[in-house]
């Protein structure tokens, strides 16, 4: 559904108890407060946007006014409780309605799928020129803006191809509700081959934690489902819709249905692993540490355990946010914006799984983590491929097994986009398939002997969309 902008009155005000309506809450001095509320929301989320130039630097730590999202799974009391309970029979009986049907027919029609997706387009529009009008368009900005046109259009035969599948294939199932926020939902790749119980890979895509999209993870969906592996690509509130500790929050949600409801559609819930990719990366990263330290007796109850997930996969991702707060304001992400997106400078560290791991209070829920692989391009300017390498180095020095594996020359995009696109033999895509397989002969030998992937977009396009590229 559609959201409502909804403006405060700028006029200071005292101090307000909780149950003050969102018209009277206090205006933010430093910034444009909104109030966004989707009539799929049932609470108002708190904007908060400090408009700056483009060579303005933030001195202070931006405080965050985003509450933290509260799970359909919590507990509460009196009314609150009941109206969880509410929510949660709500989920499971819309998640109960997309179960799949074995003959290959969805219980989501098309036109309710491009239902859905035109309105969450167009509230992520509104949202973006929101965002845009209180920052400003600065020249980095609009030059990036143009690259990301010229590199869309360059690969726009693949991305129609892609679209087909997407929206049209049997083996897609669409928009599946894992939350009761806006945007938890998920969707499924599911082989063609549906006997046996299959493994699965839960993927929490990449956008700079504003453009990210569950739609961006369905090449990789189609091209591991041809592998007989079962995708879930799992959205989340992207700012300004969410801070991290929202986005943290729904990834968690979509990795819970994963592990409780995989099984339904022919998932082996004793392969399950996590994957995410570029800011995806990082928000799962997250995700498992903060499951990690509940389990190890520091936080609240959980529906999920890190025990069911068999492995972590992190491509092109960022551990330590210290590291790159500067190197993205220097490419247009900028410092103001980066640290509204983090809650502020103060949670850098609480949201830097390089630098979580290593405090010495949390050894027991570190020794809980699963395998770890780290995939990433030595070429990588959007997020340098030392982020992984430090952080596979760091989990080695507390005990975690992992490794990180760096492919020459690879940029942020070759990895994910280009070299899926190119067709035939695409070495990150065998690693990850052989990671998956490890020990299963007879997969592992099925997948040597697959044919060659076919090529989605001509080779002379590639390589303008990879010099274009604003990644």
């Amino acid at each position: 559904m559609l959201a409502q902008i909804l403006p405060v009155s700028n006029n200071p005000s005292p101090k307000t108890s909780s149950s003050t309506s969102p018209s009277k809450q206090p205006a933010s001095p430093t910034g444009v407060t909104m109030f966004l509320r989707s009539e799929d929301d049932l609470s108002a989320t708190h904007l908060l946007i400090s408009p700056r130039s483009e060579k303005d630097k933030l001195t202070g730590g931006v405080k965050p006014s985003f509450p933290r999202a509260s799970s359909y799974t919590g507990v509460g009391g009196g009314g609150a409780n009941l109206n969880q309970h509410r929510r949660r029979r709500s989920v499971s009986e819309t998640s109960l309605s997309y179960l799949p049907d074995y003959d290959g027919r969805h219980h989501q029609s098309f036109s309710e799928g491009v239902k859905h997706a035109a309105s969450e387009t167009y509230l992520m529009t509104r949202l973006a020129f929101k965002l845009l009008k209180y920052l400003g368009v600065g020249y980095k900005w609009m030059t990036r803006f143009l690259a990301l046109g010229c590199y869309a259009f360059l690969l726009l035969p693949g991305f129609i191809q892609v679209g087909y599948y997407y929206f049209f294939s049997k083996q897609v199932h669409r928009g599946i509700v894992y939350g009761n926020q806006p945007r938890n939902r998920l969707d499924l790749y599911l082989p063609k081959n549906r006997s046996g119980q299959k493994p699965v890979v839960a993927f929490i895509t990449g956008g700079a934690w504003i453009i990210g999209y569950k739609a961006w993870g369905c090449l990789l969906g189609q091209q591991l489902s041809e592998r007989d592996i079962i995708v879930a690509c799992i959205d989340y509130r992207n700012f300004p819709q969410g801070t991290i500790s929202d986005m943290v929050t729904d990834a968690s949600q979509g990795i819970s249905f994963v592990c409780n409801h995989i099984a339904e559609y022919g998932g082996d819930t004793n392969r399950i692993y996590l994957m995410g990719q570029s800011a995806g990366a990082h928000i799962a990263a997250c995700a498992l540490l903060e499951q990690a330290t509940k389990e190890a007796g520091q936080g609240g109850s959980s529906s999920w355990s890190v025990s069911q997930i068999k492995g972590y996969f992190g491509l092109s991702g960022g551990y330590n946010l210290f590291n790159l707060v500067d190197h993205f304001d220097s490419r247009g992400l900028y410092r103001s914006i980066f640290l509204s997106i983090m809650e502020g400078e103060q949670s850098l560290g609480r949201y830097s799984p390089e630098l979580v791991v290593q405090d010495p209070n949390i050894r027991d829920a570190v020794a809980l983590l699963p395998p770890i692989v780290l995939f990433h391009g030595s070429g990588d300017y959007s997020i340098p491929s030392n982020a992984s390498k430090d952080f596979a180095e760091t989990l080695q020095r507390v005990g975690v097994k992992a490794q990180s594996i760096l492919y020459d020359g690879r940029t942020h995009t070759d990895l994910f986009l280009q070299d899926p696109m190119r067709g035939g033999k695409d070495q990150m895509f065998s690693d990850l398939v052989a990671h998956i397989y490890a020990g299963d002969g007879e997969a592992l030998a099925k997948e040597a002997a697959a044919p060659s992937r076919r090529r989605l977009v001509p080779e002379l396009m590639l390589k303008l969309a990879r010099s274009v590229s604003p990644f």
